[in-house]
């Protein structure tokens, strides 16, 4: 992984292996840190079709390390290195539909693409972008009704979205209208950078019994300090992905992001052996997942009953 993450090819050296090899950009929201594990899971699968690194394959990493405002500029560095294709994240689509129609577009895995217009359909998404959807907002009334198993006297909920990011935008709304249906009090917590996480936490008002975290780069990259913040505010947290877990979280449930990133190889694959983008049906994960940890629950005084336990995938103790 770490090799992974630490390469990162510009100028003549890589522009001579690229002359000589078919070429994929890697436009990678986060940092090695929080996405390297990802690439990495990428990059074996796509061994295993045959597309060996530096022989068969050239790929050129970026890393926004959660800064969106980066996504164009990077986004346009591909379409001048006329790279084959594209790979990226939901945040970072956009960036890169906008700046190339002709070279194909593969997102990992991506919220909710046609709620936030990035293809037409999932069957037929059309153009030159396809990939891997999580469906996010789909899960948000599974989530809270295992929040609700875990902390039993839930009644005021808070939520962390950046407002800058429509998925988490859209995550959101479907997690307050939820909440609303279930009679609990929202608190929202709404942040754009980094800096706004500590303000956030101080501006709570009155008890709060839980903390449901909207994921995006900039949460996914600061998801140990969020942790932190919510551990010291005595607040059980929700999240999405596993990894949010292993940094502090209390709960997650969601899709395997390895899988999806593997899965996006099979794309790659596909699109570098003459398949078109526009054709290829937009993919939704089959199996989700559900992490506890058991540390972060002692911590916070809360007894995880058998029955939960017996239904998580894996417990992080």
């Amino acid at each position: 992984m770490l090799a992974v993450a630490a390469v990162s090819w510009s100028g003549a050296a890589w522009a001579q292996q690229a002359a000589k090899l078919p070429t994929v950009g890697f436009l990678v929201a986060g940092t090695p840190a929080s996405h390297g594990q990802w690439v990495a899971a990428f990059v074996q699968r796509l061994s295993e079709l045959g597309w060996i690194e530096g022989r068969t394959v050239a790929i050129a990493y970026r890393w926004a390390e959660g800064h969106s405002e980066r996504y164009a500029e990077i986004a346009a560095e591909f379409v001048r290195l006329k790279v084959d294709v594209i790979v990226t994240t939901g945040p970072a689509v956009p960036a890169a539909k906008q700046a190339t129609s002709v070279i194909p577009v593969v997102f990992a895995l991506a919220g909710d693409p046609v709620g936030t217009g990035l293809i037409a359909s999932l069957a037929r998404p059309g153009g030159n972008v396809t990939g891997l959807s999580i469906q996010q907002i789909d899960l948000a009334g599974k989530r809270l009704e295992l929040l609700r198993e875990i902390v039993p006297g839930l009644r005021r909920l808070a939520i962390m979205a950046n407002i800058g990011f429509p998925d988490a935008v859209l995550e959101m709304r479907e997690v307050q209208s939820t909440a609303k249906m279930l009679g609990l009090e929202i608190v929202a917590l709404e942040i754009r950078q980094a800096e706004d996480i500590a303000p956030a936490f101080e501006s709570l008002k009155g008890p709060v019994d839980a903390l449901y975290v909207c994921a995006d780069p900039i949460v996914s990259t600061n998801r140990i300090r969020i942790n932190t913040s919510a551990l010291g505010a005595r607040l059980p947290t929700m999240h999405g992905f596993r990894d949010y877990v292993e940094g502090g979280g209390l709960m997650s449930y969601g899709p395997n992001n390895a899988n999806l990133f593997r899965r996006a190889a099979e794309y790659v694959d596909k699109i570098l052996k003459g398949t078109k983008p526009g054709d290829l049906p937009v993919e939704q994960p089959t199996k989700f997942d559900l992490i506890i940890n058991l540390k972060t629950a002692k911590a916070l005084g809360l007894t995880v009953l058998p029955s939960l336990l017996a239904r998580a995938d894996e417990i992080i103790e």
